[in-house]
């Protein structure tokens, strides 16, 4: 309970005259004192009368009144203000049983009652996930928000190259006509609110379509858009500015096709604010779509890092969906009914605490293993982790598992954050050539190596019809055959008898012109009968030739990005970020020094494979990948830091680094000691990238699987530690 002479919100009558939610402050309430009472009793006064009139607020508890009972003659605007004054329940962690759930759109009060909880779930990790989340949340996750997380960079190339197309086209069209016009009208009658990145490219698009959906369902929504992220008008301007790549430091291109902006989570949280049942946005930090709600619900500061830290990190947990509820789990074996993966929900408090959980009678699963895993997916420096709203540490972050809960629910806690930067992040993209890929089934004995001989054969008769013509050579090509273990490089098993009597060809080339990359696609077919036997068909048919969308990323200043609000269709307002709280301090990167207990530590004759001893998981930004590994147990965390150096995971990848100078170091490793872990970013180690890439696996996603054969030699026998 508070104590007297401290200020307590008053409920009714919110918000007060000159309220601006730009401003970094929490909403001008009109407040009360506790004022000196004799024991047993608790006098409320205000301190400033509201403008308008406002019901008189008195209550004395006598001696023997239960602690926290509202008495009948308080009345019912006020209640949610006497509930404050009673003994603060349980924090939101601190058991199984749940806060009661707070909404500031179904409240008075301009801050919620202690205790009270937020609860937002994730129905879409990338655009094309399944149309099965937005019901089982709907109606299962008791929600006071649904998001939708879409974009990608390479959702924003293909997005940028519909756009091309149409003016109509460049958002996401999945969210419009499957994830909600199915619902629309129950998602209006529940008052839940839906924030979306679907906007894309073209987010007032979006937002028209929409209004169609609702305008034919016959339901009143208020739909806002957050535009103002492309900076294509700024191209010009650019051009002469000086700008390299963030990665590779190559000069700002001349054929650019998009640019946007990586915009943060308050004009999401003003949306709201401003009475919005929906807000789709364009290009902005997928975790952004969580921390506005939690912004717009708590009315967290701008210097409140801690906190916008905490929501990061829950926008960070469940932006990709099932992937934190048991998708591409290590341990997928032991994860139930995928064909009814939960996706999860985050029930967030007002001090940054949260559990995550999934709504009942759903498949999947949440473990530490599995929210770990996603914690490091997609992470570079785990203490820098840059966001336009706050600068995260997550390297103290723990995940503790709750006992109780149908399908596993987890306690996450120890976010740390800091100023951000006075530069936003900025996706552009530009034209760079075109590509096509065949995929051919091949059966038969020695199916890898007449797999090879076709695609060699094929690349050398285009290469002669180009030279006939009057082209150049491919600028790249890659052959891959899929069951060979071509990906593992000198890691792969060969097999005995002539290896795999099943394969399948992966034949990609990239070409400047695209008559040259058409005619490579007429040429896969003719394999069929002039080339080797059991060549079945081809997977898609032709191959289809595509622009090859290259991503370019550097850093803008926040002051010369305009971000505009719009409502039903009409500008309402221009959002302007308050830089008062930024910091541009270069923090340097010193690799942790090996510590004495490392060398000191007991070894042994015994092997493991790291899926022993670890989970693991890999992701891309770029032409980067990341890998994170988790120790199953604490007591292995040691042998995984001795062993799993930078310098290791180099040698381990060589075969699919590619190095711009020969002592160029492409490993770098950070650690994570509240979740027993290592992060490893590999660069220029995916051909490229997204679209861009040649290969397989153009976003990494393998990396992390087949770090698991990867071999802790010469330890003592670890399991015997833990039993």
């Amino acid at each position: 309970m508070r104590q007297p002479g401290t200020l307590l919100p008053l409920i009714h009558d919110w918000p007060r005259p000159g309220y601006n939610p730009n401003q970094s402050r929490r909403p001008n309430c009109a407040r009360l004192r506790l004022a000196p009472a004799t024991a047993g009793q608790l006098s409320l006064r205000p301190l400033a009368q509201a403008s308008g009139p406002s019901p008189a607020l008195c209550w004395s508890a006598g001696a023997g009144a239960a602690a926290g009972a509202v008495p009948a003659l308080l009345p019912a605007a006020t209640m949610s203000c006497a509930a404050l004054l009673g003994p603060r329940g349980s924090r939101l962690l601190g058991a199984a049983a749940r806060p009661p759930r707070w909404s500031r759109r179904r409240s008075a009060g301009c801050e919620p009652p202690a205790g009270a909880a937020v609860r937002i779930g994730c129905a879409s990790g990338f655009w094309g996930d399944t149309a099965a989340a937005v019901p089982q949340l709907l109606y299962g996750g008791k929600l006071d928000f649904l998001v939708f997380d879409y974009l990608s960079e390479i959702t924003m190339s293909l997005l940028t190259a519909a756009r091309a197309r149409s003016p109509v086209l460049g958002y996401t069209p999945d969210f419009v006509t499957t994830a909600m016009a199915p619902y629309i009208k129950d998602i209006h009658r529940k008052g839940v609110r839906v924030i979306s990145n679907a906007g894309g490219i073209n987010p007032l698009a979006c937002a028209a379509a929409l209004q169609d959906v609702a305008k034919k369902a016959d339901v009143d929504l208020k739909i806002a858009v957050v535009a103002g992220d492309d900076l294509m008008s700024e191209k010009e301007n650019l051009k002469g500015a000086g700008i390299t790549d963030l990665e590779s430091g190559k000069p700002f291109p001349e054929n650019i096709h998009s640019m946007n902006v990586y915009l943060g989570a308050r004009p999401i949280s003003r949306a709201l604010d401003l009475g919005a049942d929906i807000v789709v946005t364009g290009r902005c930090v997928d975790s952004g779509i969580v921390l506005g709600p939690l912004i717009h619900s708590f009315g967290w500061n701008r210097d409140e890092y801690d906190l916008l830290a905490a929501g990061s990190l829950a926008g960070h947990l469940i932006e990709c969906g099932a992937q934190c509820t048991g998708g591409i789990f290590t341990d997928w074996h032991t994860v139930p009914d995928w064909h009814n993966i939960g996706f999860p929900v985050v029930e967030c408090s007002s001090e940054g605490d949260f559990i995550l959980s999934k709504p009942p009678d759903t498949g999947g699963l949440i473990s530490f293993g599995t929210v770990a895993e996603q914690l490091v997916y997609e992470l570079g420096n785990p203490q820098r982790y840059l966001l336009p709203d706050v600068t995260c540490d997550f390297s103290q972050v723990s995940i503790t598992e709750i006992p109780g809960f149908d399908g596993g629910a987890v306690k996450v806690c120890g976010a740390k954050g800091s100023p951000p930067s006075t530069f936003y992040k900025v996706n552009a993209t530009y034209l760079d050539g075109f590509r096509a890929t065949a995929v051919c089934p091949v059966g038969g004995p020695k199916a890898v190596q007449k797999g090879k001989r076709t695609a060699e054969g094929i690349l050398q008769r285009t290469r002669l019809i180009f030279s006939q013509l009057g082209y150049e050579d491919y600028s790249a090509v890659n052959i891959q055959i899929l069951g060979s273990e071509d990906t593992y490089g000198p890691h792969a098993r060969r097999s005995i008898d002539g290896g795999p009597r099943e394969a399948v060809i992966w034949l990609a080339v990239h070409h400047k012109q695209k008559e040259a990359v058409e005619i490579f696609s007429r040429e896969i077919a003719p394999a069929g009968t002039g080339m080797a036997p059991g060549l079945t068909g081809i997977v898609g048919g032709r191959p289809r030739v595509s622009p090859v969308l290259k991503p370019f990323f550097f850093y803008y200043p926040k002051r010369n990005v305009q971000i505009d609000l719009f409502l039903n269709g009409q500008h309402v307002e221009i959002f302007e970020e308050d830089l008062t709280f930024t910091s541009d301090e270069v923090v340097p990167f010193d690799p942790p020094k090996i510590s004495s207990e490392l060398k000191d530590l007991p070894s042994g004759p015994h092997t493991y494979r790291l899926e022993d001893l670890a989970y693991t998981r890999s992701g891309d930004k770029g032409n980067s990948a990341n890998i994170g590994v988790i120790a199953r147990h604490p007591l292995y965390y040691p042998y995984l830091k001795k062993t799993l150096t930078a310098q290791a995971l180099e040698n381990y990848f060589q075969h699919l680094l590619e190095r711009e100078k020969p002592e160029q170091q492409l490993v770098t490793r950070y650690e994570l000691p509240g979740i027993h872990g290592l992060n490893f970013v590999l660069k220029n180690s995916l051909g490229g990238g997204g679209i861009a890439s040649l290969r397989s696996d153009p976003q990494g996603k393998a990396l992390g699987q087949m770090l698991l054969d990867f071999q802790i030699k010469n330890v003592p026998d670890l399991k015997s530690l833990i039993e």
